[in-house]
């Protein structure tokens, strides 16, 4: 298992959000004074680094940017944010509520995460504390949706084996729980909390775990249920993969070390794959997600941020080390992994029959944005199938909606009110676009170098048209876009995947494994719609030529010589 080192342990003096870290007194910041500062709608930079925390960060509309420049306007200053939901359950009473608060407050849509959370864009500063109440009302929260902390806990919504889920769901909401920050900072600003002492207290009573400066950077935690690997496990900094024995779970084959961020030109900087180092039961999943958190905060880069998530940390020291590392802090040896099989990644759509007799119904959503439109009235609709739903909604690591556990006597009203706003179209869409993930990108991100959600399904269109004189719109094909190297939607998973460059320029990636095992490799750098779609056109023909039978298009570039295949982030830029 030894590898290559090919980064130092961490050199040099913390960067500056350690030191805003280490003066917020967990979390404060000067956020509950700058919240009714009428002079800006704005934040300054420490408190928005510290509204990452409580699940919130500061954007622009960019649209706008350069008139309000030209008005000598401050920026039109916005608030978007993240509602937490582990394993992207949620109640019926819990989507009206969100969606009451997308229309009332943010821009009159909802944005369903990669992460399986809730997001929301368009909130002004003075909205903010009545925003989070009312989610807080539902029984929802935001803390830990952002910031150098564990974030939303991911897991596999699988419809077809409903007692399962049950089970996985409810590990994921005990890990959400049992690694969320102790600190009351959340309750006080937010939701008018008694404010405790003030840093005075020990550090191990304010955050037994996390510490005074929490960690390094986020840490991502999943788990998947074989044979779907839907929320993409080898993504993830810390991925739980469930082990079933005669339908039971019998516990978890634990992967380290997974990421998508990388930045342009930086060759210390990559995605990379986790790697399974063994095995645990359920009653142990807790403490080993605690203890590897625990090796990130003690050992993760604090000086040079972008080489700060776990697979830095490990990929630095080797994959013994941290085995060893870990079996140490545990005082137990982690056992051999257990086999296991992914045989997919995407989502299952329609109607399925669960174990329990319930019905299960996944709905497309292009690129996770809920709103109306003149022609496709979808958060309309939605709003009226949880005014009468009484099972749940489940938020799918593909941005898709499963309107979950459905009673036969609900099932027809449910089909009406589909039919009614026209909810199933999406059945009519290509296996390429139902397979496609996009990030938000611009007008909001402020890291976005190019369009992601609003250009994907343009270009999808033009796509399908070479899809259809290959005779592949039925063939299932993984596509990402990214509209910066940040990787929100996973594009080093995609078997075709875009990453923005400049306005309207890509990287362009081949090759990932369909089912999220094997990173794409770059094949055409800086390109604009037209050549994209100069490049795909052969390729697609010569697959719909040459392929095997049961090959994907990601193993099928690789066989054919178009990109190399990459196992690992250390050789995605070789």
């Amino acid at each position: 298992m030894t590898q290559k080192v090919v980064l130092p342990p961490q050199t040099g003096e913390p960067s500056d959000v350690e030191r805003i870290k280490r003066e917020s007194n967990y979390l404060r910041g000067t956020l509950a004074e700058t919240l009714v500062d009428p002079i800006s709608s704005g934040i300054p930079d420490d408190d928005n680094r510290l509204m990452k925390f409580h699940g919130s960060y500061l954007q622009d509309d960019r649209d706008l940017r350069n008139e309000r420049q030209r008005q000598k306007l401050e920026p039109a200053y916005q608030f978007m944010v993240r509602v937490r939901a582990p394993g992207g359950v949620a109640t019926p009473e819990q989507w009206l509520v969100m969606d009451d608060v997308a229309n009332k407050y943010g821009n009159g849509t909802l944005k369903l995460t990669t992460r399986q959370a809730f997001q929301m864009h368009g909130i002004l500063k003075w909205n903010m504390k009545k925003n989070i109440q009312e989610i807080n009302e539902a029984l929802m929260d935001t803390l830990a949706a952002c910031g150098d902390v564990n974030r939303n806990v991911m897991c596999n919504p699988n419809p077809y084996q409903s007692e399962v889920h049950a089970e996985v769901y409810e590990w994921s909401r005990q890990l959400s729980e049992y690694l969320s920050p102790r600190t009351s900072a959340y309750h006080e600003i937010w939701l008018d909390g008694e404010k405790v002492v003030d840093s005075q207290q020990a550090e191990v009573e304010v955050e037994p775990m996390y510490g005074a400066l929490y960690l390094p950077r986020k840490f991502k935690i999943g788990i998947a249920v074989p044979p779907n690997n839907d929320i993409d496990v080898f993504s993830q900094d810390l991925g739980f993969i469930a082990i079933l024995e005669d339908d039971k779970l019998v516990g978890f084959n634990v992967a380290v070390g997974g990421g998508m961020g990388m930045t342009h030109g930086d060759a210390e900087t990559y995605p990379q794959l986790a790697r399974v180092i063994g095995f645990c039961t359920p009653d142990q999943l807790l403490e080993v997600a605690e203890k590897v958190i625990t090796i990130q905060r003690d050992y993760g880069n604090r000086s040079e941020r972008k080489n700060a998530r776990f697979k830095y940390t490990i990929d630095a020291r080797g994959l013994d080390w941290i085995i060893a590392e870990l079996n140490e802090r545990l005082g137990w040896v982690l056992p051999e992994a257990r086999a296991y099989h992914f045989d997919h990644n995407g989502d299952r759509y329609g109607w399925v029959k669960g174990n329990n007799g319930r019905w299960h119904f996944t709905l497309f959503i292009q690129n996770g944005r809920v709103k109306d439109s003149d022609d496709y009235p979808l958060m309309t609709g939605l709003r009226e199938i949880a005014k009468i739903h009484t099972g749940d909604f489940r938020l799918s690591p593909n941005q898709n909606l499963v309107i979950s556990n459905v009673t036969s006597a609900k099932k027809k009203k449910i089909v009406e009110l589909m039919e009614q706003y026209g909810l199933t179209a999406g059945e009519q869409h290509s296996a390429l676009r139902r397979s496609s993930l996009a990030c938000v990108a611009l007008p909001t991100c402020g890291l976005a170098m190019a369009e992601a959600e609003r250009y994907l399904p343009v270009l999808l269109d033009k796509i399908e048209v070479i899809l259809d004189e290959a005779g592949l719109r039925d063939e299932e094909i993984v596509i990402r876009m990214s509209g910066c190297p940040n990787g929100c939607s996973r594009p080093a998973l995609g078997e075709i995947a875009f990453i923005g460059k400049s306005p309207g320029k890509y990287n362009m990636y081949l090759g990932a494994g369909f089912v999220g095992d094997r990173l794409n490799k770059l094949y055409r750098e800086n390109v604009g719609e037209q050549e994209i779609l100069d490049l795909l056109r052969p390729l697609f023909l010569q697959y719909a030529k040459e392929r095997q039978e049961g090959e994907h298009f990601g193993d099928f570039v690789i066989r054919a010589g178009h990109v190399k295949a990459v196992q690992s982030g250390l050789d995605f830029h070789d």
